[in-house]
């Protein structure tokens, strides 16, 4: 990597995006932002005109936050930062526009795609992280889709189940506190389960306050992540976790289970726990089981190991991790932890630096950067 070249070529650069309309500071963060990518990519497959890649970069990353930063202040014009209980007041046109972009002419994974961009204001590569894919196939997979429903006549809304992936994965982009949507996402779900009578629904709504209702404890005063074993339940919102297990109970009542129903359970049993020493693991891993059986995700599959491993100890759990693929998101921090409870501190301090190295973001990596260091000092007593 030339990095005498890539500073060269930034103030060149700046002035281009400045002079395509962007304010100094902004084109200063999305050349840096191109410069990172720069750096990852050039190694294995440099560019034939470095200045007009890192140009082309630039921009779109100065349009994705654009983009993002308006969606974001629209939202914080319509909602509060918590979600208030009870019905949601007169549906506005967003959520018809969830549906809207849910159109038939598109593929689930294509219309998710599509409708993040487009309403939820998520970059391209907040939504290929949320897919685990490169960002260049999701950026392809926008673009087919802005294609296919380019002239066609919006009078056929998708279907619900398209609807809810959105819902979910928005939300769970606010609740990684990257962007601000977790809220947002509540009161169009309360939208839609006020219109529609459906058990998928409202275990979606109820997944969503049991997990908001652990907002405020998941960070320390210092912005730091606290892991869920470790955080003050006395902090957790009682008022959202009575409503949450009060919704779900009755969509398990139906007998018509989904995986945001078994997702919701699982939360209401780590919110039924008084400590994180009462948590009822067996019941964990058995609602896991169903929901591998429901989505055969790789996600479920890596939570589901290191339930395991709380269930019938770190060995178990490892077995359960080893079946799975160690390029998993998260696959080395569960190791890392497993690990550690087994007592085997230099592999999990090793572990806990590589995942910090593969963090998706800096609040992930200094935590699992202070538990390698944590151990490391613990071995070295």
């Amino acid at each position: 990597m030339n990095e005498a070249l890539l500073r060269s070529l930034t103030p060149s650069v700046i002035t281009v995006l400045v002079r395509r309309g962007a304010d100094f500071a902004a084109a200063e963060d999305a050349v840096q932002d191109a410069l990172v990518e720069a750096v990852r990519v050039w190694p294995a497959d440099p560019p034939r005109d470095p200045k007009a890649w890192l140009v082309t970069v630039a921009w779109r990353r100065f349009l994705d936050a654009t983009r993002s930063d308006a969606a974001r202040r629209r939202r914080e014009d319509l909602v509060d930062q918590e979600p208030e209980p009870g019905a949601a007041p007169a549906v506005d046109d967003t959520l018809q526009l969830y549906f809207l972009c849910a159109h038939p002419s598109l593929t689930p994974s294509s219309a998710v795609a599509l409708t993040l961009r487009a309403v939820g204001g998520l970059t391209t590569r907040q939504i290929a992280q949320a897919y685990l894919v490169p960002e260049a196939t999701m950026a392809q997979r926008i673009s087919r889709a802005k294609r296919t429903v380019s002239g066609v006549r919006f009078d056929r809304p998708g279907d619900v189940a398209t609807v809810l992936r959105v819902l979910y994965l928005v939300f769970n982009e606010g609740y990684s506190g990257d962007v601000d949507l977790a809220a947002e996402a509540i009161r169009i779900t309360r939208q839609l389960a006020a219109r529609i009578d459906h058990p998928e629904v409202a275990g979606l709504l109820a997944l969503m306050l049991l997990h908001h209702a652990r907002r405020a404890a998941r960070t320390a005063p210092d912005g730091s992540l606290v892991p869920l074993a470790e955080q003050d339940r006395g902090r957790w919102d009682t008022r959202l976790i009575a409503e949450g297990v009060g919704i779900l109970q009755a969509a398990l009542a139906r007998d018509r289970l989904g995986e945001f129903q078994a997702q919701a359970a699982v939360a209401a049993l780590h919110a039924d726990a008084p400590t994180a020493e009462e948590t009822d693991w067996v019941q964990i891993v058995e609602w896991y089981d169903e929901l591998a059986c429901l989505t055969d995700s790789p996600v479920v599959r890596l939570n589901r190991a290191v339930a395991v491993g709380e269930a019938d100890g770190p060995r178990a759990g490892l077995a359960a991790l080893a079946a799975l693929d160690p390029a998993l998101p998260r696959h080395t921090a569960a190791a890392a932890y497993l690990h550690e409870r087994d007592g085997d501190l230099t592999t999990a301090a090793r572990l806990y630096a590589e995942a910090a190295r593969k963090a998706p973001d800096l609040a992930e990596r200094d935590h699992l950067t202070r538990q390698a260091a944590r151990l490391n000092a613990k071995r070295s007593r």
